[in-house]
């Protein structure tokens, strides 16, 4: 239907790498995931099973099956990986991983306090045996790092193994990359553009007014996570020009008013 519209920005198709949406799944059931993707597969490329959730939800080994099927990729939020880790469960982790056929893997450090070298060591050990995305960033409001300390991170990970580096900000989107108010931190963000590749990062943009930031500054296929489910249909208006906040973002300039 977008074919009857010109000047629709180009997505790149399935598998992608750049573009890419990442979706929070924080315990949906069995139909709501079915819903879910019947009108948002060809817009999800990743479907996170959200921090824990994966233990206490009824049924997620269906779920599972359904986002493959639909060729959405399905993971464990990395806050699983840091409770296995902080009871020194790493071989458990890995076999909890295989049981359920999942090749990417979260590794974070944002809730547990993991040495960066132990948790470089972690990204490689796990690239051996499948795909490898990490997170940079705390979930604690007192944990603060500069530029310069967030792109060091995001470099050595991704020289590590890590395919993408996704940008912390947490569900709530008011930590991290952003301010206590949902606003960007632009000299976190422009820091990290400026020496870490567009491609290779996944910025967590739960609301609206992050999302349209990140399109108008970075363009429609920047990687947009921690998106809710809800909001897949949504965030592709978006990053077609088609709602509001980006009307105009992709018309030449003698039809903007």
């Amino acid at each position: 239907m977008i074919q009857l519209l010109p000047f629709i920005p180009e997505r790149p198709l399935k598998p992608r790498n750049s573009g890419i949406t990442m979706v929070m799944d924080k315990g949906l059931s069995i139909r709501e995931a079915e819903d879910f993707m019947s009108v948002g597969s060809d817009y999800t490329d990743y479907v996170k099973l959200g921090f824990g959730t994966s233990l206490i939800t009824p049924g997620f080994e269906k779920k599972i099956a359904i986002y493959k099927k639909a060729g959405a990729i399905p993971y464990f939020g990395g806050t699983l990986f840091e409770a296995f880790i902080a009871r020194n469960m790493f071989k458990e982790f890995v076999d909890f991983l295989d049981k359920n056929e999942i090749d990417l893997v979260e590794v974070s450090d944002g809730s547990y306090d993991i040495e960066h070298k132990r948790k470089l060591e972690y990204i490689n050990k796990l690239t051996q045996r499948g795909t490898v995305i990490s997170e940079v960033g705390s979930k604690k409001k007192n944990v603060i790092y500069t530029p310069d300390e967030w792109v060091a991170m995001m470099k050595a990970e991704l020289c590590a193994g890590s395919v993408k580096v996704i940008a912390e900000a947490r569900e709530s989107g008011t930590i991290g990359i952003y301010n206590d108010d949902g606003s960007v931190n632009n000299e976190i963000i422009c820091g990290i553009a400026e020496h870490v590749k567009l491609e290779n990062v996944i910025w967590e943009a739960p609301l609206k007014s992050q999302q349209a930031w990140f399109i108008k500054n970075f363009g429609a296929n920047v990687n947009l996570g921690n998106i809710a489910p809800h909001e897949i249909i949504p965030l592709e208006s978006l990053r077609l020009g088609l709602r509001g906040d980006t009307l105009f973002q992709f018309l030449p300039e003698e039809l903007k008013q």
